[in-house]
């Protein structure tokens, strides 16, 4: 029977590791717009291109909290694809560099500090270090975010 595809369990993420996501995602318009209206951002600055153009980027720009998103996504296959109990915060979040349609989103995480759950014996907490890079290498987002990860034999 083939092995399932899984994220990392807590044993196998070590302290200073850092796993490079591929491939990118390219950010569309409709991507923009969708995801700003459906979590009900009016900004002009992510829907409207005519108010856009006039603002010191001259454009619309992708809203941070979809970049932020697709940036903490993109780990999922590689690092936590069924072997997370939960996240438990998110912090020291930035924006850099603004994102715009048409920008192709690269992303690596950087595996900062874990420890042993004091409440649960199937996992242990870590903390990771998300940073998204545009194609032309310019960091535009970077967070770090605290994951419970189940222990091995939890799952098996």
């Amino acid at each position: 029977m083939p092995e399932r595809t899984r994220g990392k369990y807590y044993e196998e993420l070590e302290v200073g590791d850092v796993y490079e996501h591929r491939p990118g995602r390219t950010v569309t318009e409709a991507d923009n717009t969708m995801w700003s209206l459906l979590t009900v951002n009016l900004q002009p600055l992510h829907i409207d291109a005519h108010h856009s153009k006039d603002t010191p980027f001259g454009e619309r720009l992708v809203n941070s909290i979809f970049t932020l998103g697709v940036v903490t996504g993109m780990q999922v296959h590689d690092l936590t694809l069924g072997t997370t109990v939960a996240n438990l915060g998110f912090e020291e979040i930035a924006f850099p560099n603004p994102v715009f349609a048409g920008d192709t989103i690269y992303a690596e995480t950087e595996i900062l500090d874990k420890r042993l759950s004091d409440s649960r014996d199937d996992s242990g907490i870590v903390q990771f270090k998300h940073r998204g890079h545009n194609q032309d290498g310019d960091l535009i987002c970077e967070c770090q975010r605290a994951a419970l990860m189940y222990h091995e034999e939890a799952l098996e």
